[in-house]
């Protein structure tokens, strides 16, 4: 974005001098040469200066996150549209007022261009404000709980329907007594994504069924097998195959709502850290992860997907999450880390309550396990009786708030 701003600038400052040989702006827009110079002179400066300290902040950012909240975020905060658009805004700025430089001449003066690039320095400064503004509001703790929590539930409901929707069958009907051809990836990384439509439009043209044999979310090195290919009348190409499933570095959101329930365990285990000590942000985080569960409690999750083709006919098998699989990714670590945490105690408890007075009685197995290991957790922390029924208390707050009637 920075760069496309770049560009277009130069190429406005161009057209901007085209109009200005029209005959046009008015006269009321006429500048003399020295004072085209010097404001434009001036501008160049100004859009270097805002760049390094949007730069600056963006350290800033770094640190603070990798100090306080969890490194998984920064992938969020440097793909902000707002923060490339104040970039490429300000790049752009720069470009057009340093085009239009060369083109002053004591008889010749881009009035137009001079006016513009007035307006687009207001522009970026209102930019700025409202960058700003996010800077100081978003990155505190419970804000970016918030975000990463809205967006893992967004990715659960609407991203991931297509294959959170699909209808579940038995292996003797969906697999094929046929040949099993295994594809293997030549390169490593985190399954990022899967491109569900093209998996099925190739397993179609094959008339094959594909089956995946990683989790989203896995890391798999050089060599893993990827897909199972079972059937088919013809061989499909391994490259074709592995290319439309996405590797990387890390994990992302867009298909992974798990990581999103990652991040947010992640800054709440970090604030119990004896660094950090702050017990009250973790119960802040456990607001949010106790928002995500009621979400994914809600759904159906049979832990195995099979997406058919427009016909009808299974062709791609999908591993998936099941209930317990997020249940303990929310609880487990923060129930260690927290186990001395009488704030902690108390809203896990709240928390694994709620959850039985919202969800289907197929969910609460889960409930009722996590619920006997933090109990169990409190007996071992708290030997002095007082303190254990303390801690043993349900509080939706921590503590301060109006403690459940024990059942």
């Amino acid at each position: 974005m920075p760069l496309i701003g770049l560009v277009l600038g130069a190429l406005l400052a161009e057209v901007a001098l085209a109009v200005d040989g029209a005959d046009w702006p008015p006269s009321g827009w006429r500048y003399s040469a020295t004072t085209a110079s010097d404001v434009l002179t001036a501008i160049v400066g100004a859009m270097v200066a805002l760049l390094g300290f949007v730069v600056t902040i963006g350290v800033l950012v770094v640190q603070q996150a990798t100090g306080t909240l969890s490194p998984r975020y920064m992938r969020l905060w440097y793909r902000d549209r707002l923060q490339k658009a104040v970039l490429a805004t300000f790049t752009g700025t720069f470009a057009f007022a340093f085009s239009l430089l060369r083109s002053i001449e004591s008889d010749s003066v881009p009035d137009l261009g001079v006016t513009l690039a007035g307006a687009a320095v207001a522009v970026s400064l209102v930019l700025l404000l409202i960058y700003l503004n996010r800077f100081t509001h978003s990155l505190r703790p419970v804000a970016i709980a918030e975000l990463v929590g809205r967006l893992g539930a967004d990715v659960f409901t609407t991203g991931a329907s297509a294959i959170r929707g699909a209808t579940p069958r038995r292996d003797g009907t969906v697999l094929s007594d046929g040949p099993v051809t295994r594809v293997r990836t030549e390169r490593g990384g985190a399954i990022q994504a899967f491109n569900v439509p093209g998996l099925v439009a190739e397993a179609a043209r094959h008339d094959c069924v594909f089956v995946v044999t990683r989790l989203i979310g896995d890391f798999v090195p050089p060599g893993t097998v990827l897909v199972e290919v079972h059937g088919g009348t013809s061989a499909p190409d391994p490259g074709r195959v592995t290319g439309l499933v996405a590797l990387g570095a890390e994990r992302t959101i867009e298909q992974d709502p798990a990581f999103a329930l990652r991040i947010l365990v992640d800054i709440a285990i970090r604030a119990l850290s004896p660094a950090v000590n702050d017990p009250t942000t973790a119960v802040q985080v456990v607001n949010y992860i106790e928002s995500f569960l009621h979400t994914v409690g809600g759904a159906r999750l049979p832990g195995r997907y099979v997406i058919a083709d427009r016909d009808g006919r299974a062709r791609l098998v999908l591993p998936g999450r099941d209930w317990e699989n997020y249940l303990q990714l929310a609880v487990c670590e923060i129930r260690d880390y927290g186990a001395s945490s009488v704030q902690i105690c108390r809203r896990l408890l709240a928390m694994l309550e709620d959850l039985l007075d919202t969800l289907p009685p197929s969910q609460h197995p889960a409930v009722h396990a996590e619920l006997s290991l933090l109990r169990e957790s409190i007996e071992r922390a708290f030997p002095d009786a007082a303190r254990r029924s303390l801690a043993g208390d349900a509080d939706r707050q921590g503590i301060g708030g109006r403690r459940r009637p024990r059942a």
